[in-house]
């Protein structure tokens, strides 16, 4: 009995690669800055709120100077979630 051919299978040939395109920037590189900016003032205000016993930064706040540096640090906290 004669032996059957075996058949060779086509080489795998992996599909085209697409082209991907270059990402470019977003343009969001005022966000890391910006944020960094609103923590430190938020920590100035309240440090300085402390060290100086109420007088400083605004005297006519009382202890509204406090939620006025966390409202700061709150607003570092909003920007922050623009970031990529």
């Amino acid at each position: 009995m004669p032996k059957s051919r075996i058949r060779k299978k086509a080489d795998f040939t992996p599909p085209p690669s697409k082209t991907t395109a270059i990402k470019l920037r977003t343009g969001r590189g005022w966000v890391a800055p910006l944020m960094l900016a609103f923590f430190l003032i938020g920590l100035a205000w309240i440090v300085l709120f402390y060290v100086t016993q109420g007088s400083l930064p605004i005297a006519a706040l009382n202890n509204w100077n406090i939620v006025v540096g966390f409202g700061f640090i709150a607003g570092g906290f909003v920007v922050s979630t623009q970031w990529k």
